[in-house]
């Protein structure tokens, strides 16, 4: 099945896409070739460029203290085991005093680094890091691939209290519901949204074998899905046919 996740409110498009940076970070770090160290280097300016908002942070702190809060509400509940319910505010707990312990934005820190910020103004620009215009540059990426993977935890790590918080909140909020099968009839399915409820994410999970490929978009009424398919003439077109998928709305 593949996944697709389509977010109801800014803020959780933010941390889709912080989450999506983190995991491509994550995968070009432990490689070996200078190329795959380049793209981790752009990866982390990518991130540093998303989570320039000024309340950025100041959000993620607010969610994790609402989730503790929330959580916390739910002891003494005999339905509830309390030793996982221990451990899930713990991690809330640990992540909201790491984060708030970081001084600043995200990657702050990489800014003060000359070396760092002259090879971001330049990564922007096509073909802006040849080894003429950063010849110190293409140096560091002829050292040996362990002494440039140090360097990039290094520099990583002062993202990494972003990153854990970012991946505990999605975690607990696709936790929450749980999927459900419905069928988009001539390749189209509409949903009105229950009131009362505050819907932040919605996933829909289709089956590869189909070929179909969903185009999401909804509000806080109601969403709507059109099925499409991708053609030989490179163009996608809407699918006229009955054909199933699994929804889970998060709240």
């Amino acid at each position: 099945m593949i996944l697709y996740e389509y977010p109801f409110n800014e803020r959780i498009r933010t941390y889709l896409r912080l989450e999506h940076l983190f995991r491509r970070l994550g995968e070009l770090v432990p490689a070996e070739s200078p190329l795959s160290h380049h793209y981790a280097l752009v990866t982390i300016f990518e991130i540093m460029d998303v989570a320039a908002r000024a309340d950025l942070k100041a959000d993620v702190l607010r969610d994790l203290d609402k989730h503790k809060n929330v959580f916390n509400s739910y002891r003494g509940n005999p339905a509830i085991a309390e030793t996982v319910l221990d451990q899930v505010i713990g991690q809330l707990e640990g992540n909201f005093a790491t984060l708030n312990g970081v001084a600043g934005k995200a990657g702050q820190a990489l800014t003060e680094n000359e070396w760092l910020m002259s090879i971001r103004s330049r990564a922007g620009i096509p073909g802006g890091t040849c080894e003429f215009d950063l010849p110190a540059y293409y140096a560091w990426q002829h050292r040996p691939a362990a002494s440039r993977r140090a360097d990039l935890e290094r520099w990583s790590n002062t993202l990494s209290p972003l990153a854990s918080s970012i991946y505990l909140l999605l975690k607990l909020l696709r936790d929450a519901d749980v999927p459900y099968k419905v069928i988009a009839v001539n390749g189209q399915f509409q949903q009105n949204l229950p009131q009362g409820r505050s819907f932040q994410l919605l996933r829909l999970r289709i089956d590869p074998k189909l070929g179909l490929i969903p185009e999401i978009s909804g509000n806080r009424l109601m969403v709507s899905v059109r099925l499409m398919r991708h053609d030989k003439d490179d163009r996608l077109h809407q699918s006229s046919e009955d054909a199933p998928f699994e929804l889970t709305l998060c709240a």
